[in-house]
This record gives structure tokens, C-alpha cells and sequence, in this order.
């Protein structure tokens, strides 16, 4: 952006010592966006003062938060609210600057390499066995138990880079790649875990059952592609003396697993530094209420 006289004068506001006064900057200067950002940058490789570049830095947050807040309302207002898209921009809040589209190529090439070894004649188990096998053998994804202290494990692209993610980004990962290759996964609600479930044609089956659900075949832990049965997953129950409902076995829908992803992902900034970080995610979360629609 052009240095303009009052955009220099904001600037130079912006070392002022009193708050109200840099209240007032501060606002001005973010209402001129993102194209600002360039200034701002120059502004903080040219000044050696510490405590005006963490103001400056916490400025360029601000603006980038901003334009993360308009591309997340405009995903939720979406036709299709897709679900790559929606986990490359969580990627976004802590790397502003990723380039959606050259991870969606890669994913690309990944769903390819899937689908040339899928025939109509597999099995539904079958077909989730070749795609575990070339995520978690041919290119060797691994998958980590949360651990709130790497927060890059929550993040798609990092595990699209790396093959290394933790149950949220693992599974979510999965559930793309399963969509575009038309394989009837879905995340579900079990308490305390990421599970991922096979369904038959209608995943939104109103049958009375609680336990076993008839409309899933089986479950797919998305750490490590492996197979569980129904069986599994009442020993699970057993364990954690929690009786299955109905609730724990409807699909998640992709708003809803991306604020699951959010609002896990905000637990990662806790300390007192950072506490600034897990309330955006969490304002990020609000916005994905589904009963606000």
C-alpha cells in the first residue's frame, strides 16, 4: 500500500506511550486491511525497539485474523461446506500466508493414486484396506494421540507435508479422501474418541436402535487404518462405563468436525502469552454453530 500522510502518521502513533491513544491507532490502522501489511512489515524490520515490534506484530495478527474471519463466514455460508477447504483454513490462523490451492493439488494426487488400485468389484472393507494401506504403507502417514503441546499436529497441511498428524487430522484426513472417492465414511460422536464409521448408503438412517446401529458395517480408527468391529466398540462402552446412544453414531457433519478440529486445535494456547490465540479459535468456533444457521 502507498504510504499515504496519514498512514505515516498512524504509524508513527503507534510507538505512543498511552494506551487510549494507541487504542485509537490501532483501530484506524486495521481498518485499512490486509493490504496495509506490507507497511507494517517494513515498520518492524526498520525499528529496533522490542515493545514496538510485538505492537506491530500483534497489529499484523489482528489484520490477518480479520480476513480469516470474512474466508471462514464465507465457507459456512457456502453451498457445500468442503471440508479440505475448511481445515486448510484452520491451517491459515497460524500460517497466514498457505497457499490453499497447491495442497488441494496434492491431495489430488493422493485421492489418484487411491482410486487406480479400486475396482466396483471390492468390498467395502476391502476398499478402506486399500486406502489405509497407501496412506499408512506406500506413504507412510503417521498417526500421534493428541498431545496439546504440538499444536502442528492438529494441522492438515503439516500432515499432508510431513505424513504426520495426530486422531483429529489423521481422521479428517481420511474423511476427505473418502468423500472424493465416494467411500462411506463418516467421523462420529463417540465419547473420548475420533472414530471413524462405514455406513451403508444412508448414513442419516432413523432406525430405533441404539447398539449395534445397523447402518454402520464397521469402524475405522484414523491413527492407524485399523478395523474395528461392533463388538470393539461395546468393550469400549464397557470400559468406560458410558451405555451407547443413538447420538454416538450420527455422522458429523463437515461444520461440525471442523469446530471439533477449532476448538481442539484452541486448547494448544493456553498459557497466559498466548491466551490471545485460543480466544480467537474459539470466536472462530462461535461462528460454526450449526444451530445458528
Amino acid at each position: 500500500m502507498e504510504q499515504t500522510k496519514e498512514i505515516s502518521a498512524l504509524l508513527n502513533l503507534i510507538e505512543d506511550p498511552d494506551d487510549e491513544v494507541y487504542s485509537t491507532v490501532s483501530e484506524r490502522i486495521i481498518s485499512y486491511g490486509k493490504d496495509i501489511i506490507p507497511n507494517l512489515e517494513y515498520l518492524w524490520e526498520t525499528t529496533p525497539d522490542e515493545h514496538i515490534q510485538e505492537r506491530i506484530e500483534m497489529l499484523i495478527h489482528s489484520l490477518h485474523f480479520r480476513e480469516l474471519q470474512i474466508e471462514f463466514k464465507e465457507w459456512v455460508n457456502s453451498d457445500k461446506q468442503d471440508l479440505l477447504t475448511g481445515a486448510l483454513l484452520v491451517c491459515r490462523y497460524q500460517y497466514p500466508d498457505l497457499n490453499i490451492a497447491s495442497y488441494q493439488k496434492d491431495v489430488e494426487k493422493i485421492r489418484r493414486n487411491i482410486w487406480l488400485e479400486l475396482n466396483s468389484f471390492l468390498t467395502s472393507l476391502e476398499k478402506v484396506n486399500v486406502m489405509s494401506n497407501i496412506l499408512f504403507n506406500y506413504y507412510r502417514m503417521k498417526g500421534t494421540e493428541i498431545n496439546y503441546t504440538k499444536p502442528d499436529d492438529f494441522l492438515i497441511h503439516k500432515l499432508i507435508e510431513a505424513k504426520k498428524g495426530n486422531a483429529i487430522a489423521t481422521g479428517i484426513f481420511m474423511i476427505v479422501l473418502s468423500d472424493l472417492l465416494d467411500i462411506n465414511m463418516y467421523m462420529i460422536n463417540i465419547p473420548r474418541q475420533f472414530i471413524i464409521a462405514y455406513f451403508d448408503n444412508d448414513p442419516e438412517s432413523d432406525e430405533e436402535n441404539d447398539f449395534p446401529p445397523n447402518h454402520i458395517q464397521f469402524y475405522i480408527d484414523g491413527t492407524s487404518g485399523q478395523i474395528f468391529s461392533h463388538k470393539d466398540v461395546e468393550t469400549y462402552f464397557n470400559r468406560i462405563k458410558v451405555k451407547p446412544k443413538k447420538s454416538f453414531f450420527k455422522p458429523l457433519s463437515n461444520m461440525r468436525m471442523i469446530q471439533l478440529l477449532i476448538e481442539e486445535y484452541a486448547n494448544c494456547f493456553s498459557d497466559v502469552k498466548q491466551a490471545y490465540k485460543k480466544d480467537d479459535l474459539l470466536s472462530l468456533a462461535e461462528l460454526l454453530n450449526e444451530d445458528d444457521e
